[in-house]
């Protein structure tokens, strides 16, 4: 069962102690207000490029900003405790921001990991990733799982 890192400096610190004993550091990040088959496949798949997952949870204040003001549907404490329950996940951490940049820095993952719509162009923090040999990777999404479509159902 992984961790809900209290702070960013508390992981950054259990990441040293791990990193001196040679594990490999895989990060990505999202909201992940309802968990479905779809992020599990993508998950399981980002945490076999490296030994640890660290996943940055938008916090519930920047998923409103991202996703409306009915988003999200389940709290920040929600949603990290049931991705840290998940057997492929090591760390989950909060971040607050537009973007985890910031967080990206502070990790400094050996393989930053993002979902099939994006390229590596896109994805925030890879030139700081690629800048001191770290791996930018684009998983391909598993068709048909979607968030939005899962609220849209519910709501018809």
């Amino acid at each position: 069962m992984g961790k809900v890192a209290q702070s960013w400096d508390e992981l950054v610190v259990d990441l040293k102690r791990l990193r001196s004993k040679g594990s490999k550091v895989v990060f990505t990040n999202g909201c992940f207000d309802i968990l479905h088959v779809g992020h599990v496949r993508y998950l399981k798949e980002a945490r076999q490029l490296g030994d640890l997952l660290v996943i940055g949870l938008n916090t519930d204040a920047s998923v409103r900003r991202l996703k409306g003001p009915e988003r999200p549907l389940q709290s920040e404490a929600a949603r990290a405790e049931i991705l840290a329950a998940l057997a492929c996940v090591d760390f989950v951490v909060l971040f607050d921001e537009e973007t985890p940049e910031q967080l990206i820095h502070q990790v400094r993952p050996d393989v930053l990991v993002k979902g099939g719509d994006y390229s590596i162009a896109t994805i925030v923090g890879a030139p700081f990733v690629q800048s001191y040999g770290g791996q930018v990777k684009v998983l391909p999404f598993s068709t048909g799982f979607s968030t939005t479509s899962i609220i849209e159902k519910m709501k018809s």
